[in-house]
């Protein structure tokens, strides 16, 4: 199956082109991006300063057709001062079996002089103590379809270290703010499953026995691309919903971003305020 997404030479002109036309128009890149998943993005609408691209507009960006996804590019300030770029939009594996969808928009950032990028999503619980509304801080992941956007790729830097995929500083930051703050925010492992479908109840079962604790259909390609790229990454679960088996509810997308409007709000004050303790580490 050929990709619908752009691949070497092809790629690495669509990254130097998209990196060119980003400080044409924006000037220096902001330290810290962040890929805003479903239920997130009332955090793009608290930025002052505003500028906004399409990612129609940069080459090589993908144009993804998931409900509640926007696709555009937000730079701008948050309330503490900090300047920051947003993704309103990610590309997702099922929506075309290719796991890079997300290779050009991180590698550009990464071009433009990006030196964290802040993954956030909307994920299924697999432990009573995060219930629907709470917030997970991601220390780990399970990639479970083992898919990585890397395969194929030449040299000896796709041989990533994954070991500490997910920042140890801006996770101890991420939770002095929330004891701070008087927000439960337990650290957990996420489990990608490639989806569309929801899981069945035995797939949570197994998923909870390989140690998972929140479940969802995105964010582990963008972190190993991050990672390879030389980001530092951190990720913000926002619990939507109990997984599979775990609760009578049947699991809809639409219960996803019922669920994700109903806690959006406070995951967004949380992230804005979190950008700003994030940027006094990088």
């Amino acid at each position: 199956m050929s990709s619908p997404y752009l691949q070497g030479q092809a790629l690495a002109d669509a990254i130097a082109a998209g990196s060119e036309l980003l400080k044409s128009r924006f000037g220096a890149a902001p330290a810290q991006a962040v890929v805003l998943g479903s239920g997130w993005a009332a955090a793009s609408e608290r930025l002052s300063d505003v500028q906004r691209i399409s990612y129609a507009d940069l080459p090589g960006w993908p144009l993804p057709k998931v409900e509640g996804h926007v696709n555009e590019l937000v730079i701008g300030t948050t309330a503490g001062g900090t300047r920051v770029a947003m993704l309103r939009g990610r590309a997702h594996t099922y929506e075309s079996g290719d796991c890079t969808g997300m290779a050009a928009p991180i590698r550009t950032l990464k071009a433009w002089g990006v030196k964290t990028l802040v993954l956030t999503n909307a994920s299924g619980s697999l432990r009573k103590q995060n219930p629907p509304g709470s917030l997970v801080l991601i220390a780990d992941h399970l990639n479970i379809p083992q898919r990585s956007p890397l395969v194929g790729l030449p040299g000896s830097d796709r041989f990533c270290d994954m070991s500490v995929a997910y920042d140890k500083a801006l996770r101890k930051t991420a939770q002095a703010l929330a004891a701070e703050q008087g927000i439960p925010l337990n650290e957990g492992v996420y489990c990608w499953a490639l989806g569309p479908q929801f899981e069945t109840p035995a797939e949570i079962r197994m998923f909870a026995a390989f140690g998972a604790d929140a479940v969802g259909m995105s964010t582990v390609p963008d972190t190993i691309l991050a990672r390879h790229a030389g980001l530092r990454v951190a990720c913000l679960a926002l619990i939507t919903n109990m997984a599979a088996g775990m609760s009578d509810e049947a699991l809809t997308h639409d219960l996803t971003l019922k669920e994700a409007k109903a806690s959006g709000e406070r995951a967004a004050d949380f992230l804005s305020a979190v950008l700003d303790r994030f940027e006094a580490v990088q």
